[in-house]
């Protein structure tokens, strides 16, 4: 719908500045992320998503006619891994179900994988057994098999950061 209009930079100011972020509310141990929003004062809202861990909404706007809330959950998500112990369970005991979530996710999305960098699993700096040449196979394999980019981040203190500009840019090339 949004794509549809063309905005003045001011009302795609209005609403970039608007967007909520959601929380998917079975995510755990975040509050890293939660707490930079606060601090920031980036709205969000936990909710219950069918898929990934985080994605946005643009809320009802009568002026940009908008006349409900528009949920993007269905169209770009977020899923966050902690670190390279939880995507090596994801990629070998939970294997089967994590590939049927990235299935069924949506086009737009994008793995975090905090707390890590692509040299570790390179180098196999981690607390599995998973072999670091299957982990780095896995990577590449769900990348291109599920259209699903991998970003490394080791100071998960960006985190939110990160999550709330890559909505924002696709926001902004949806609407453009």
């Amino acid at each position: 719908m949004l794509n549809k209009f063309k905005y003045t930079d001011k009302e795609m100011n209005e609403l970039i500045s608007s967007m909520i972020i959601l929380v998917d509310s079975r995510e755990q141990k975040n509050s890293h992320i939660t707490d930079s929003f606060d601090k920031n004062k980036i709205a969000y809202k936990k909710k219950a998503l069918d898929y990934g861990d985080y994605s946005f909404l643009i809320p009802a706007n009568e002026n940009l006619s908008i006349p409900r809330d528009l949920s993007f959950a269905s169209e770009i998500v977020v899923e966050r891994k902690a670190n390279l112990e939880e995507i090596s369970g994801n990629l070998t005991n939970g294997r089967d179900r994590f590939e049927k979530e990235l299935c069924l996710a949506p086009k737009t999305k994008v793995l975090l994988i905090e707390n890590a960098s692509y040299e570790d699993v390179a180098k196999g700096n981690y607390n599995t057994q998973y072999n670091k040449k299957s982990f780095l196979g896995s990577l590449h394999s769900f990348w291109f098999k599920y259209n699903t980019p991998i970003m490394f981040m080791p100071d998960n203190s960006y985190s939110a950061l990160f999550i709330k500009k890559y909505f924002e840019y696709y926001l902004k090339n949806y609407i453009r």
